[in-house]
Protein backbone atom coordinates (compact mmCIF):
# COMPACT_ATOMS: atom_id res chain seq x y z
CA UNK A 1 0.00 0.00 0.00
CA UNK A 2 1.00 3.69 -0.07
CA UNK A 3 0.04 6.99 1.54
CA UNK A 4 -3.33 8.52 0.73
CA UNK A 5 -5.88 10.82 2.36
CA UNK A 6 -8.80 9.08 4.06
CA UNK A 7 -12.19 10.74 4.55
CA UNK A 8 -15.34 9.40 6.20
CA UNK A 9 -18.06 12.00 5.60
CA UNK A 10 -21.25 12.01 7.63
CA UNK A 11 -23.49 13.35 4.86
CA UNK A 12 -24.01 12.64 1.17
CA UNK A 13 -23.41 16.30 0.37
CA UNK A 14 -19.99 16.20 2.02
CA UNK A 15 -19.11 12.94 0.24
CA UNK A 16 -19.93 14.41 -3.16
CA UNK A 17 -17.99 17.58 -2.38
CA UNK A 18 -14.91 15.59 -1.38
CA UNK A 19 -15.18 13.34 -4.44
CA UNK A 20 -15.31 16.29 -6.82
CA UNK A 21 -12.22 18.00 -5.43
CA UNK A 22 -9.78 15.91 -7.46
CA UNK A 23 -9.85 13.35 -10.25
CA UNK A 24 -7.50 11.22 -8.14
CA UNK A 25 -10.21 10.53 -5.55
CA UNK A 26 -12.06 7.21 -5.27
CA UNK A 27 -15.22 6.33 -3.36
CA UNK A 28 -14.96 3.35 -0.99
CA UNK A 29 -18.09 1.21 -0.68
CA UNK A 30 -17.63 -2.43 0.32
CA UNK A 31 -13.95 -2.47 -0.63
CA UNK A 32 -14.14 -5.86 -2.33
CA UNK A 33 -12.62 -4.52 -5.56
CA UNK A 34 -10.94 -1.22 -4.74
CA UNK A 35 -8.86 -2.40 -1.77
CA UNK A 36 -7.57 -5.39 -3.71
CA UNK A 37 -6.66 -3.19 -6.68
CA UNK A 38 -4.80 -0.83 -4.36
CA UNK A 39 -2.86 -3.69 -2.77
CA UNK A 40 -1.77 -4.82 -6.23
CA UNK A 41 -1.01 -1.19 -7.17
CA UNK A 42 -3.47 -1.36 -10.04
CA UNK A 43 -5.18 1.68 -8.53
CA UNK A 44 -3.44 4.51 -6.71
CA UNK A 45 -5.93 7.20 -5.66
CA UNK A 46 -4.65 10.25 -3.81
CA UNK A 47 -7.66 10.22 -1.52
CA UNK A 48 -10.39 7.81 -0.41
CA UNK A 49 -13.93 8.84 0.49
CA UNK A 50 -15.49 6.15 2.69
CA UNK A 51 -19.27 5.94 2.16
CA UNK A 52 -20.07 3.52 4.97
CA UNK A 53 -21.49 6.17 7.33
CA UNK A 54 -24.10 7.35 4.81
CA UNK A 55 -27.40 5.85 5.94
CA UNK A 56 -29.32 7.50 3.08
CA UNK A 57 -27.53 5.17 0.66
CA UNK A 58 -28.61 2.02 2.53
CA UNK A 59 -32.36 1.93 1.82
CA UNK A 60 -34.54 -0.53 -0.09
CA UNK A 61 -37.94 0.40 -1.53
CA UNK A 62 -39.76 -2.40 -3.34
CA UNK A 63 -43.31 -2.42 -4.67
CA UNK A 64 -45.13 -3.74 -7.76
CA UNK A 65 -44.30 -0.41 -9.38
CA UNK A 66 -40.52 -0.76 -9.08
CA UNK A 67 -37.55 -1.57 -6.90
CA UNK A 68 -35.10 1.09 -5.73
CA UNK A 69 -31.92 -0.05 -4.01
CA UNK A 70 -29.50 2.36 -2.35
CA UNK A 71 -25.93 2.21 -3.57
CA UNK A 72 -24.58 1.06 -0.18
CA UNK A 73 -26.96 -1.87 0.23
CA UNK A 74 -24.97 -5.11 0.63
CA UNK A 75 -25.48 -8.06 -1.67
CA UNK A 76 -26.70 -10.19 1.23
CA UNK A 77 -29.31 -7.57 2.12
CA UNK A 78 -30.64 -7.61 -1.44
CA UNK A 79 -30.75 -11.39 -1.48
CA UNK A 80 -32.54 -11.67 1.87
CA UNK A 81 -34.94 -8.76 1.40
CA UNK A 82 -38.52 -10.01 1.76
CA UNK A 83 -39.88 -7.06 -0.24
CA UNK A 84 -37.54 -7.69 -3.18
CA UNK A 85 -38.22 -11.43 -3.06
CA UNK A 86 -41.91 -10.69 -3.27
CA UNK A 87 -41.87 -8.47 -6.37
CA UNK A 88 -38.68 -9.53 -8.24
CA UNK A 89 -37.44 -12.82 -6.77
CA UNK A 90 -34.94 -13.21 -9.62
CA UNK A 91 -33.15 -10.03 -8.54
CA UNK A 92 -32.76 -11.33 -4.99
CA UNK A 93 -31.51 -14.62 -6.41
CA UNK A 94 -28.81 -12.82 -8.39
CA UNK A 95 -27.44 -11.23 -5.21
CA UNK A 96 -27.15 -14.60 -3.48
CA UNK A 97 -25.00 -16.01 -6.31
CA UNK A 98 -22.31 -13.35 -5.88
CA UNK A 99 -18.94 -14.51 -4.54
CA UNK A 100 -18.89 -16.12 -1.10
CA UNK A 101 -20.54 -15.22 2.21
CA UNK A 102 -17.89 -12.65 3.14
CA UNK A 103 -18.15 -10.88 -0.22
CA UNK A 104 -21.95 -10.84 -0.04
CA UNK A 105 -21.88 -9.28 3.43
CA UNK A 106 -19.38 -6.57 2.46
CA UNK A 107 -19.87 -5.85 -1.22
CA UNK A 108 -22.47 -3.31 -2.35
CA UNK A 109 -24.56 -2.91 -5.47
CA UNK A 110 -23.22 0.58 -6.14
CA UNK A 111 -19.62 -0.50 -5.77
CA UNK A 112 -20.14 -3.49 -8.03
CA UNK A 113 -21.68 -1.42 -10.82
CA UNK A 114 -19.11 1.37 -10.54
CA UNK A 115 -16.31 -1.17 -10.83
CA UNK A 116 -17.68 -2.44 -14.15
CA UNK A 117 -16.24 -5.93 -13.84
CA UNK A 118 -17.05 -7.86 -17.06
CA UNK A 119 -17.90 -11.00 -15.06
CA UNK A 120 -20.00 -9.41 -12.30
CA UNK A 121 -23.57 -10.64 -11.85
CA UNK A 122 -25.55 -7.43 -11.30
CA UNK A 123 -24.92 -6.01 -14.81
CA UNK A 124 -27.02 -8.77 -16.39
CA UNK A 125 -29.92 -7.87 -14.08
CA UNK A 126 -29.47 -4.14 -14.68
CA UNK A 127 -29.77 -4.66 -18.44
CA UNK A 128 -32.58 -7.21 -18.37
CA UNK A 129 -34.68 -5.27 -15.85
CA UNK A 130 -34.14 -2.00 -17.76
CA UNK A 131 -32.72 -0.35 -14.65
CA UNK A 132 -31.80 3.29 -14.19
CA UNK A 133 -28.57 4.11 -12.38
CA UNK A 134 -29.14 7.27 -10.33
CA UNK A 135 -26.02 9.31 -9.59
CA UNK A 136 -25.10 12.55 -7.87
CA UNK A 137 -25.41 14.28 -11.25
CA UNK A 138 -27.97 12.50 -13.43
CA UNK A 139 -29.95 9.39 -14.32
CA UNK A 140 -28.26 6.83 -16.62
CA UNK A 141 -30.27 4.20 -18.46
CA UNK A 142 -29.05 0.61 -18.37
CA UNK A 143 -28.29 0.52 -22.09
CA UNK A 144 -25.94 3.51 -21.74
CA UNK A 145 -24.15 2.54 -18.53
CA UNK A 146 -21.70 -0.22 -19.48
CA UNK A 147 -19.23 1.08 -22.06
CA UNK A 148 -16.28 -1.35 -22.10
CA UNK A 149 -13.84 -3.45 -20.10
CA UNK A 150 -14.02 -2.07 -16.54
CA UNK A 151 -15.51 1.08 -18.09
CA UNK A 152 -18.84 2.74 -17.36
CA UNK A 153 -20.55 6.02 -18.20
CA UNK A 154 -19.59 7.44 -14.78
CA UNK A 155 -17.54 10.63 -14.85
CA UNK A 156 -14.77 11.54 -12.37
CA UNK A 157 -16.33 12.44 -9.02
CA UNK A 158 -19.77 11.10 -10.01
CA UNK A 159 -21.30 8.93 -7.31
CA UNK A 160 -23.96 6.25 -7.72
CA UNK A 161 -26.69 6.91 -5.13
CA UNK A 162 -29.28 4.27 -6.08
CA UNK A 163 -30.44 1.86 -8.76
CA UNK A 164 -34.06 1.69 -9.94
CA UNK A 165 -35.30 -1.60 -11.41
CA UNK A 166 -38.49 -2.19 -13.39
CA UNK A 167 -40.70 -5.09 -12.31
CA UNK A 168 -41.25 -7.83 -14.92
CA UNK A 169 -44.06 -10.35 -15.20
CA UNK A 170 -41.50 -13.13 -14.80
CA UNK A 171 -37.72 -13.41 -14.82
CA UNK A 172 -34.81 -15.67 -13.95
CA UNK A 173 -31.01 -15.67 -13.87
CA UNK A 174 -28.71 -18.55 -14.66
CA UNK A 175 -24.92 -18.62 -14.68
CA UNK A 176 -21.98 -20.92 -15.15
CA UNK A 177 -19.99 -20.16 -12.03
CA UNK A 178 -16.21 -20.14 -11.69
CA UNK A 179 -15.53 -22.59 -8.84
CA UNK A 180 -12.63 -20.47 -7.60
CA UNK A 181 -14.03 -16.94 -7.58
CA UNK A 182 -17.77 -17.32 -7.96
CA UNK A 183 -17.68 -14.94 -10.90
CA UNK A 184 -19.71 -15.80 -13.98
CA UNK A 185 -17.95 -17.44 -16.88
CA UNK A 186 -21.28 -16.56 -18.43
CA UNK A 187 -24.49 -15.36 -16.79
CA UNK A 188 -27.84 -14.74 -18.48
CA UNK A 189 -30.80 -12.84 -17.01
CA UNK A 190 -34.09 -13.11 -18.90
CA UNK A 191 -37.02 -10.79 -18.11
CA UNK A 192 -40.49 -10.90 -19.66
CA UNK A 193 -42.48 -7.66 -19.30
CA UNK A 194 -45.38 -8.70 -21.48
CA UNK A 195 -44.88 -5.92 -24.02
CA UNK A 196 -41.14 -6.68 -24.35
CA UNK A 197 -38.49 -9.21 -23.39
CA UNK A 198 -34.98 -8.24 -22.35
CA UNK A 199 -31.99 -10.57 -22.12
CA UNK A 200 -28.87 -9.42 -20.26
CA UNK A 201 -25.59 -11.30 -20.61
CA UNK A 202 -22.54 -11.00 -18.37
CA UNK A 203 -19.17 -12.75 -18.28
CA UNK A 204 -19.11 -13.40 -22.02
CA UNK A 205 -17.78 -10.11 -23.41
CA UNK A 206 -15.70 -7.09 -22.46
CA UNK A 207 -18.79 -5.77 -20.69
CA UNK A 208 -22.37 -6.86 -20.15
CA UNK A 209 -24.63 -6.72 -23.20
CA UNK A 210 -28.12 -7.54 -24.43
CA UNK A 211 -28.88 -10.43 -26.80
CA UNK A 212 -31.25 -8.89 -29.32
CA UNK A 213 -31.94 -11.99 -31.40
CA UNK A 214 -33.10 -13.88 -28.33
CA UNK A 215 -35.25 -10.96 -27.21
CA UNK A 216 -37.11 -10.95 -30.53
CA UNK A 217 -37.63 -14.73 -30.51
CA UNK A 218 -38.79 -14.78 -26.89
CA UNK A 219 -41.18 -11.88 -27.42
CA UNK A 220 -42.84 -13.91 -30.17
CA UNK A 221 -42.93 -17.05 -28.01
CA UNK A 222 -41.59 -17.19 -24.47
CA UNK A 223 -40.33 -20.79 -24.44
CA UNK A 224 -36.87 -22.36 -24.32
CA UNK A 225 -37.53 -23.97 -27.70
CA UNK A 226 -37.97 -20.58 -29.39
CA UNK A 227 -34.27 -19.77 -28.90
CA UNK A 228 -32.84 -23.26 -29.25
CA UNK A 229 -31.46 -22.44 -32.69
CA UNK A 230 -30.43 -18.85 -31.98
CA UNK A 231 -26.81 -18.53 -32.97
CA UNK A 232 -24.62 -16.43 -30.68
CA UNK A 233 -21.60 -14.99 -32.47
CA UNK A 234 -18.29 -15.76 -30.80
CA UNK A 235 -16.07 -13.25 -32.59
CA UNK A 236 -16.30 -10.55 -29.86
CA UNK A 237 -16.48 -12.78 -26.81
CA UNK A 238 -13.78 -13.28 -24.17
CA UNK A 239 -10.96 -15.73 -24.69
CA UNK A 240 -8.99 -16.69 -21.58
CA UNK A 241 -7.76 -19.65 -19.53
CA UNK A 242 -11.30 -20.30 -18.30
CA UNK A 243 -13.17 -20.62 -21.59
CA UNK A 244 -12.91 -20.04 -25.32
CA UNK A 245 -15.19 -17.59 -27.17
CA UNK A 246 -16.94 -20.54 -28.81
CA UNK A 247 -17.67 -22.18 -25.46
CA UNK A 248 -18.97 -18.92 -24.05
CA UNK A 249 -21.25 -18.51 -27.08
CA UNK A 250 -22.57 -22.00 -26.45
CA UNK A 251 -23.14 -21.19 -22.76
CA UNK A 252 -25.14 -18.06 -23.58
CA UNK A 253 -27.68 -20.18 -25.45
CA UNK A 254 -27.76 -22.97 -22.87
CA UNK A 255 -28.14 -20.61 -19.90
CA UNK A 256 -30.74 -18.48 -21.66
CA UNK A 257 -32.91 -21.54 -22.25
CA UNK A 258 -32.51 -22.59 -18.63
CA UNK A 259 -33.42 -19.09 -17.46
CA UNK A 260 -36.58 -19.07 -19.60
CA UNK A 261 -37.56 -22.48 -18.23
CA UNK A 262 -36.98 -21.27 -14.66
CA UNK A 263 -39.00 -18.10 -15.28
CA UNK A 264 -41.92 -20.15 -16.58
CA UNK A 265 -41.84 -22.33 -13.47
CA UNK A 266 -41.62 -19.43 -11.00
Amino acid sequence: MYAFEYHRPATLKDAISLGEKTTECRYLAGGQSLVQAMKLRLSSPASIVDLNALQELKTIDASPHGVTIGAMVRHAEVGLSHSIRKVVPALAAVALTIGDRQVRNMGTIGGSLANGDPAADYPAAVLALNATVVTSKRRIGADDFFTGLYETALQPGELITSVEFQVPRRAAYMKCRSPASGFALVGVFVADFGDKVRVGVTGAGASAFRQGDMEKALFAQFTPESIANTRVKADRLNNDIHATPEFRAHLVNVLARRAVAAALEA
